[in-house]
């Protein structure tokens, strides 16, 4: 046996729903498998840049709770980012409660413990060195729908085994001053078949609340409203959809497809969430109150270079 293959996570809880993600697929929405990737890209890079790595490095994302991982081997480094509320239980039984946007060291026996992110949705796990795990499509990234990506397209299971290479032993520690903001609006363009809906309709979208319902996961997000009237047609030919996108069936109650949404739909688009507000978007817990406010493409752009400037200089900040 080499020498890698002595130092695992044993996964004693799997959690509600953890999988491997990196940042993503490109260019294949063509043959139909969607771009996936993390869900909230900004926690995905820090969560890599606390440790040094390279940004796009997979790590293990979970969803309200998070796994309960054993390590056996040789001493690593680990960074949680999110809301999240965690803690390492040391081989001798101290509890060290866990802090968000920090490096801990992880030792022989050790048990990482996840056990919930606060009125969020979605935390990641990052280690030091690199999880022996295989690539679908240039990727990592777990699609359990599709079954594609890695560990064989499924979420982590109870009493799987991890297997970590390329141990180095030089990590320094490092720490981030950061809260996770919200946000009273999420700002949206007009989509492709605005004109379909009513004028009442229309002012409902923009006037109104939604609420965030159960029926969401990493494929799209159900809220419910008041119904928005389609003025033309419920059903059209279908066509190309991109992440953010906001479908309307003929329930008329809107979906916002998020990171492993299918490639095509064919019911009516009435607009589509900026990039710069889908981390804040995906972090919405079911019951959550969503309010739109319409932005142009040219808001919509700089928007989008002042989130990746901010990340950037957060990035930067990591000592």
């Amino acid at each position: 046996m080499t020498k890698s293959k002595t130092n695992f996570f044993e996964v004693i809880r799997a959690g509600i729903n953890s999988t491997f993600q990196d940042s993503g697929r490109k260019n294949l929405n063509h043959i139909g498998i969607p771009i996936s990737g993390a869900m909230d890209k900004r926690n995905y890079l820090l969560a890599n840049a606390l440790l040094k790595k390279d940004l796009n490095s997979p790590v293990i994302e979970f969803a309200y709770q998070g796994p309960l991982l054993k390590y056996n081997g040789e001493k690593i480094f680990i960074a949680i980012t999110g809301d999240v509320k965690f803690q390492i239980i040391k081989n001798n039984k101290e509890i060290i409660n866990g802090e968000n946007y920090k490096v801990f060291l992880i030792e022989n026996n050790d048990q990482i413990n996840i056990q919930s992110t606060n009125k969020s949705v979605y935390g990641y796990l990052s280690i030091s060195e690199n999880f022996m795990i295989e690539t679908n499509w240039e990727s990592i990234s777990t699609n359990t729908k599709a079954k594609i990506g890695a560990n064989d397209g499924e979420k982590l299971s109870n009493n799987q085994k991890i297997n970590i290479d390329h141990l180095n032993k030089n990590k320094s520690a490092n720490k981030l001053n950061y809260i996770n903001s919200k946000i009273e609006y999420i700002r949206v363009i007009k989509s492709t078949n605005f004109d379909y809906f009513s004028e009442p309709a229309k002012k409902i979208f923009f006037k109104e609340e939604f609420k965030v319902t159960k029926l969401t996961d990493r494929m799209g997000m159900r809220i419910e409203g008041r119904k928005l009237e389609n003025i033309i047609s419920s059903n059209i030919k279908s066509e190309g959809l991109v992440k953010g996108v906001i479908q309307v069936p003929s329930d008329g109650n809107p979906i916002i497809m998020l990171s492993d949404h299918g490639t095509i739909g064919g019911y009516p688009k009435i607009a589509n969430v900026i990039s710069a507000d889908f981390d804040k978007l995906v972090q919405m817990i079911p019951g959550s109150i969503i309010k739109f406010q319409e932005v142009s493409l040219d808001e919509a752009e700089k928007l989008f270079r002042f989130y990746n400037l901010e990340t950037n200089n957060l990035i930067n900040q990591i000592s």
